[in-house]
Order: C-alpha cells, then sequence, then structure tokens
C-alpha cells in the first residue's frame, strides 16, 4: 500500500493552540512507522495543478487563497481557518496526493494507498474555504478521477465526526458521485441532515452525542452499505476524520479504534466487489493524538489487508 506525503504538510501552522496542529500529522506518521502489517511504500505528494483544482473550485476562490497566503504570520480566513508562510504550499501538496493516489491505484496492482496530509479538506465549498480547510483534497480527488479515468461512478465515504457540507455542496448535483456521512448532530457545521439528498446522491446518518459503536456500525450496515452496493462504486474515496472518537475534544461520539478498523474493511470489502478493490483514503478530521495513533494503525491495517 502506497502512502503519499509531504514535509510541507507539516509546515502549516494554524498557530498557538490550535487544534488543527502539526501534531496531528506527526502522530498519523508514528502510527504508519508503528504498524506491524502495514507494506507501505513512502511518496512525496505533488503539488495540485490549477487545472486540478478548478474542477470543483471557483476560480475567484483560488485566486483569493494564493493572494492570502502571507509571507509571514498569519492570515485569518474566518476565526478558525488559518493560513501561515507554508500553507498554501501544504494546502496543494494535500489536494496533490489525493489526485496524485488516484492515478495510482487506477495504474498499480496494490490498489490502496493513503493519503497522511493536512489541512484537511472536506469542508472547503466551491467558493469559501473553512472549517480548518483550505481546498477540499477528496473532493477534488473524486473530479480528477472522473476527469482522467474511465470511470462514471466513484463513491466517497466520510466517517469524520463533523459533516462535509463541502463535499455535499459540490457533488449535490452529480450523479456520478455517492456521497454518505456519518456525523454527529448538532454540530458544526450544522447541515447534513436526512433531507438533504441531492440527485439522490447523498446518503446522510447524523447521530445524536453520546452515540457510539453499536449506532455507528447500524448506519453504515442498514444504509451506507446497502447504498454502496447499489451504486456499485468503480473507485472508493475515504475522508478519514477520527474525530468521532470517545477521547476527542472537539465532539461528543464514543468510537473506538476498532470501529475505524471494522468500517475500513468493510469498504474494502465493497471495493472489492465492485471497485477492483481502488480505494484511496485521505486524513480529515481527529484532534486527541492517541486516538489518531490507535486509530490510524486500525485504519491502515484495514487497508492493508491485516
Amino acid at each position: 500500500m502506497q502512502v503519499y506525503t509531504h514535509a510541507l504538510c507539516l509546515d502549516h501552522q494554524p498557530g498557538p493552540g490550535h487544534p488543527e496542529s502539526p501534531a496531528r500529522l506527526r502522530a498519523v506518521l508514528h502510527a504508519l512507522d508503528d504498524s506491524a502489517c502495514t507494506r507501505s511504500e513512502r511518496i512525496e505528494a505533488p503539488a495540485a495543478t490549477r487545472e486540478q483544482l478548478a474542477r470543483v473550485h471557483e476560480p475567484a476562490m483560488i485566486d483569493a487563497l494564493f493572494a492570502a497566503a502571507p509571507a509571514q504570520g498569519h492570515v485569518y480566513l474566518d476565526a478558525d481557518t488559518v493560513m501561515s508562510a507554508h500553507s498554501l504550499g501544504a494546502a496543494l501538496r494535500a489536494a496533490g496526493a489525493v489526485c496524485a493516489a488516484v492515478d495510482a491505484v487506477f495504474a498499480d496492482a496494490r490498489r490502496r494507498a493513503f493519503c497522511a496530509v493536512r489541512p484537511p479538506g472536506h469542508h472547503a465549498t466551491p467558493d469559501t474555504a473553512m472549517g480548518f480547510c483550505l481546498f477540499n483534497n477528496v473532493a477534488i480527488g473524486a473530479a480528477h478521477a472522473l476527469a482522467t479515468q474511465s470511470v462514471e461512478r466513484v463513491a466517497i465515504i466520510d466517517f469524520d465526526v463533523h459533516h462535509g457540507n463541502g463535499t455535499a455542496d459540490i457533488f449535490a448535483g452529480e450523479a456520478r458521485v455517492l456521497y454518505a456521512s456519518t456525523h454527529q448532530s448538532p454540530l458544526y457545521p450544522g447541515s447534513g441532515g436526512v433531507r438533504q439528498r441531492g440527485v439522490d446522491n447523498l446518503v446522510h446518518v447524523p447521530l445524536a452525542a453520546g452515540s457510539g459503536s453499536r449506532e455507528f456500525r447500524e448506519a453504515f450496515v442498514s444504509r451506507i452499505l446497502p447504498e454502496l452496493d447499489r451504486f456499485a462504486p468503480q473507485l472508493l474515496l475515504v475522508s478519514a476524520g477520527f474525530d468521532a472518537h470517545r477521547l476527542d475534544p472537539l465532539a461528543n461520539l464514543n468510537l473506538d479504534a476498532e470501529d475505524y478498523g471494522w468500517v475500513t474493511g468493510e469498504l474494502v470489502a465493497i471495493a472489492e466487489r465492485h471497485a477492483g478493490g481502488r480505494i484511496v483514503s485521505s486524513l480529515e478530521g481527529g484532534y486527541s493524538l492517541t486516538a489518531l495513533h490507535e486509530s490510524t494503525i486500525a485504519h491502515i491495517n484495514a487497508m492493508a489487508g491485516c
């Protein structure tokens, strides 16, 4: 299994005390080192091209982010979303990682890839960077697959505790993409209701605060996995946020690392049935370093077939 990352992703500095810190990515990289059964190859992520970004983001938004990038210090795009000197470079590498991983799983017999990158992406809408996110990495990867590979159906599964409003907005009218999300509700950003169906391609399963393994697994067994089998995706992309873990300080769900291993195994099985095994996962949220380490190991081991 291939792992895409870049040193610039450690240099994105939202500032002291910000939960989206470089320590998150270090915890993930240490987990990759500590996994006894991960057969991975580290690959330096390329920068996303303007063409790749523009498949999902408005030109004015792209221009604004390039213009806002500071030479030093910080620029606040909103109260939570901050750019430092290396943030733009990190965001370009994060989006480029997913595009490169998509190309690789179509070209490489291993068919599995994980993108250990930051900043995360799933809150970024077509015209707005928000929620710690600059560019929508997984959405850019999905659009890249549709534009460059011979595929007509791409599924995005998002188990981050926060709803991926940006991804849902980007693909709400795109029947070639199925977006399925479990998320705590009510919680930031306040979207992801069950009635938000797009063109019958958005599957939202909100979970109440305090929900744990039983509710999470039932959401997949009863709602998401049947929809994925019906859709028969030719590629699976995963927005892998680990902030539904019981230790996470920003939310109130009660998952454990074993739940992430379980759901990843179920998604790998879907990929084997319909997508030739092709699955690309990219890091989203997760703000307990202990939970990130444990959950990444469970996720990667299931991806690697251990």
